[in-house]
């Protein structure tokens, strides 16, 4: 019995292919973004790479527990274990400050929302996520898409004990584990995101811009899901239906 009957530390993968210093900021904002069941530490590139070192909240499909202790289904082993939480990591402050990755490292920045101009045609910004009764797998209702994840883990097929501890943990938290790189393992997460607004829907990144005049929501998010044979959406999804009087749906503000 250990630590990694709760939690597994390991490597991710942010990005790849980067030429300039800049171009795996969306990506790291936004999977630095998943904050609940994972604990973001050190973020780092090497090469053409961006990595990040990561702790994983998600505790073995093999445990077990009751009043007198912990018990592993798979080998017997019987003890305490100690309590992993992810520690509360902030991506948004008051006075419109939010923690987002900039030249590859995180930072503060204050993004406030564009003031109108006197040219501006009025539009009616409905987001039809907003009362959607979409769900993740856990059954939780509302901004599937802001609650689940796909992730790379870096592991070589010769690390055979990481590998199974990363394919024995407890579903649906992370579950759908495929190797298809020698070097990684693509797994599925449930860990919502911290840029959601107290709604538990809207995004508070949306319609904000960087210092330097660029959209702060990640190119990520800034899509409405568009179904494709190779895509699954959640169940509930407005989008489930996506050809209407043989259009295809599709818009390009962004959810939230």
């Amino acid at each position: 019995m250990g630590r990694q009957c709760r939690a597994l530390n390991v490597t991710l993968r942010v990005s790849a292919d980067l030429e300039a210093p800049s171009d795996g900021d969306d990506e790291a904002t936004w999977l630095l973004g998943h904050t609940q069941r994972i604990t973001f530490r050190r973020l780092w590139r090497h090469r053409e790479d961006l990595f990040a070192r990561v702790t994983l909240h998600v505790p073995c499909k093999y445990l077990s527990e009751n009043g007198s202790g912990a018990c592993c289904d798979a080998w017997g082993y019987r003890g305490q274990v100690a309590p992993s939480e992810a520690r509360h990591q902030a991506r948004q402050f008051p006075n419109d400050e939010f923690r987002i990755v900039e030249n590859g490292r995180v930072t503060t920045r204050q993004l406030r929302q564009p003031a109108p101009t006197k040219r501006q045609l009025a539009v009616l910004n409905v987001n039809p996520c907003a009362t959607a009764r979409c769900r993740t797998s856990d059954n939780t209702i509302g901004a599937a898409c802001c609650r689940d994840l796909q992730i790379e883990i870096m592991c070589d097929e010769r690390w055979t004990r990481q590998d199974l501890l990363v394919r024995s943990r407890q579903s649906p938290y992370l579950c759908k584990v495929e190797r298809e790189r020698p070097d990684s393992l693509e797994v599925e997460v449930i860990s919502a995101c911290g840029y959601l607004g107290p709604d538990g829907v809207a995004c508070t990144l949306h319609g904000r811009r960087r210092p330097d005049g660029s959209v702060a929501k990640p190119a990520l998010c800034r899509r409405w899901p568009k179904p494709t044979k190779d895509e699954t959406l959640h169940p509930g999804c407005v989008y489930q239906k996506s050809v209407e009087g043989g259009r295809r749906v599709s818009k390009d503000v962004g959810a939230g």
